[in-house]
């Protein structure tokens, strides 16, 4: 007699898991809503997996043949319900494929989950649940091989089943040989959505997703795409090949992050998007202070399946183990999810954030790293946060501490940098720090963004545009590089394609103010002053009147006959409440616009006191100055021996 062969408790598929008792169907610890005939339909086409299941048949399965019901419609509603319990597409198909007119196929790689494993299935860890940290480095690979479930199969399949796998054997015989492996070269890793049914705790998911973009953006010859992009696709139900047109990449990371006390879950596949194929998926579980280390092990195994020629030192930090204190961990990834809004509240809850790690661990690199951006920002036009003279040495102090507990923290060197450039005008050392941490951090498209104002201020141009347009083939959707991009081409004197590329951003997002303004500089120097004035007016309507973009808006009156104009816009920037700003730089463009060059002078020399940025004095508005000895003399000081 043959052994009793146990029934599967489970089939998991994807991020999927259906009991097949119960007939609930669970998605990484979450229940998803369905019954009724679109679970029967579900279980039939698991059974037949890889097979065509004829509309007959699901006709036989779902209504007895004394049932009177409008079975086309019926079928097409039950199907539609199916379809959207597994966010897939008609269209570009990840489990459900239609055949016209014949029926269904499944599509995805189905897994049985045995009640002897002894390992609890998704379905069976909630929210709420404790998930336990194994002792060894915790992983569980999902095999993607397509399995078949032969205790569900009928007996008149079998013939087929085996006429099927001869076919199988001889194409993988007759295959071409020597035939090479779809070259990888570049991924991006869309939002890990969050599991614990609470949108408060998105800072959690989205922090994870950074961790593993960062993680990733190490490897020198993977391009990855940066969260700016990514995240315009949270909770976007795209199909992936459009995703991946889109990003121009050849792979997507997918993923979901469970949290329960302080236990973590992440789970992440890895998808050939033009072709919408499952490449490789696993699960890693572990306390929240082995978070860092889980991130690794994602990393590292997305490399390896992808057959990256990694570098000695990215292996090493690969395998390197870290552990963080949680609470440290939490206060981080929330400094960071503010500061990613990129607005002045946002900025001033990520430096309390972001104190509040370094409180909890002092040794918190990367808690620094985050503290030296905030303040970086807060010190800059856009934001007016803080003044440059209290922003930037805090930036810098921050920096430095960052880099003395890690060295290999490229986002730190950048950071330092930057604020070596903008109020150090330490030019040479800043360029040294911007090849270290590009060198150290690749794939951080702000480095090559802030590099290439660097280059930029030294006079090298075209150098400088090619940086930015790194910059934008790693953050493609990145409103604030695409307007840096028409900045750098403004200052290369390359107006046309400014102007095309402030509209191309304009297009993007129309709302975006830094765009309106940099297109009514272009159109300024296009001398087509009407709509450089109305360009200039939305970026002031949409930025809530900001300094840079009103006196700009002074400066296209001024040059375009409107003194008057000019001249009202000037008092009241001169008459403006200060809190740390002098706005003199503002009011020096102005005045080169007004043709008083003397007052020019004089406002940049206070500038120069208060330690401006000296990047506004690149833009072409200040061309009438250039000429003068005691602009010259004034770039010499600063260290801008153009």
């Amino acid at each position: 007699m043959l052994p009793a062969v146990p029934i599967p408790r489970t089939l998991r598929f994807g991020l999927f898991e259906l009991d097949l008792r119960s007939g609930e169907l669970w998605k990484q610890g979450r229940k998803v809503r369905l019954e009724g005939q679109p679970v029967q339909i579900l279980i039939c086409l698991l059974e037949h997996s890889g097979e065509l299941v004829t509309r007959d048949e699901l006709r036989e399965r779902l209504w007895p043949a004394d049932t009177y019901v409008n079975f086309e419609h019926g079928l097409n509603a039950a199907v539609k319900r199916l379809r959207r319990a597994l966010n897939d597409s008609a269209d570009n198909p990840r489990f459900v494929e239609t055949l016209p007119r014949r029926g269904y196929r499944f599509l995805a790689p189905v897994e049985s989950v045995r009640p002897e494993e002894g390992t609890p299935s998704f379905a069976e860890v909630t929210p709420d649940s404790p998930v336990s940290a194994p002792e060894e480095p915790p992983h569980t690979e999902v095999d993607h091989k397509p399995e078949t479930v032969p205790w569900l199969l009928g007996h008149k399949k079998s013939v087929f089943a085996l006429l099927l796998v001869l076919a199988i054997l001889i194409a993988w015989m007759l295959r071409p040989k020597n035939s090479p492996s779809p070259v990888i070269r570049s991924l991006a890793v869309l939002p890990l959505e969050n599991l614990s049914g609470d949108p408060s705790q998105d800072y959690f998911s989205d922090g994870m997703t950074d961790e593993l973009i960062t993680e990733l953006g190490q490897i020198s010859g993977l391009r990855v795409i940066s969260r700016t992009s990514v995240m315009t696709y949270k909770g976007a139900r795209k199909p992936l090949p459009q995703i991946a047109r889109e990003l121009n990449v050849d792979t997507v990371v997918e993923g979901t992050v469970m949290r329960s006390g302080n236990q973590v879950r992440i789970t992440a596949q890895l998808i050939d998007a033009p072709a919408d194929k499952h490449l490789w998926a696993q699960s890693y579980e572990g306390d929240v202070r082995q978070t860092l280390t889980l991130q690794r092990q994602v990393a590292r195994a997305i490399a390896e399946e992808i057959h990256i020629e990694l570098t000695s030192h990215e292996r090493d930090v690969l395998k390197s183990v870290k552990t963080v204190n949680p609470d440290a961990y939490e206060a981080y990834l929330k400094g960071r999810y503010f500061w990613n809004k990129r607005t002045a509240d946002g900025m001033k809850k990520a430096i309390d954030y972001f104190d509040q790690a370094i409180e909890k661990d002092p040794n918190y690199a990367q808690a620094y790293a985050g503290l030296t951006d905030s303040y970086a920002l807060a010190g800059d036009w856009k934001y007016g946060v803080l003044a440059p003279k209290e922003a930037y040495p805090k930036a810098k102090a921050a920096a430095i501490r960052a880099i003395e507990l890690d060295n290999t923290l490229g986002e730190a060197h950048i950071s330092l940098a930057f604020c070596l450039d903008g109020f150090d005008w330490n030019f040479a050392s800043a360029g040294k720090e911007f090849t270290r941490g590009i060198e150290l951090s690749p794939g951080y498209a702000t480095g090559y963004e802030w590099y290439g104002w660097h280059l930029a201020s030294l006079g090298r141009n075209d150098e400088a545009v090619a940086e930015v347009k790194k910059a934008a083939s790693l953050d493609p959707l990145s409103l604030i590089i695409s307007s840096d991009l028409a900045e750098e081409l403004l200052i290369a004197h390359r107006i046309d394609e400014a102007t095309e590329q402030a509209r191309k951003t304009i297009n993007m997002d129309s709302f975006f103010a830094p765009a309106h303004y940099v297109l009514g500089q272009a159109l300024v120097q296009k001398h087509m002053y009407k709509e450089a004035i109305a360009e200039l007016q939305r970026a002031v309507e949409l930025s809530g009147g900001s300094t840079a973009f009103t006196a700009n808006l002074a400066y296209a009156y001024a040059v375009s006959g409107g003194r008057n104009e000019a001249v009202k816009i000037l008092d009241d920037l001169r008459n403006r409440p200060q809190n740390g700003f002098s706005n003199a730089p503002e009011i020096a463009l102005v005045y080169v616009g007004l043709d008083e060059k003397d007052q020019a002078i004089s406002w940049l020399e206070k500038a120069f006191e208060e330690r401006f940025s000296p990047w506004v004095l690149m833009r072409p508005a200040f061309d009438p100055l250039r000429s003068d000895p005691r602009f010259q003399d004034l770039l010499h000081r600063i260290g801008l021996n153009r």
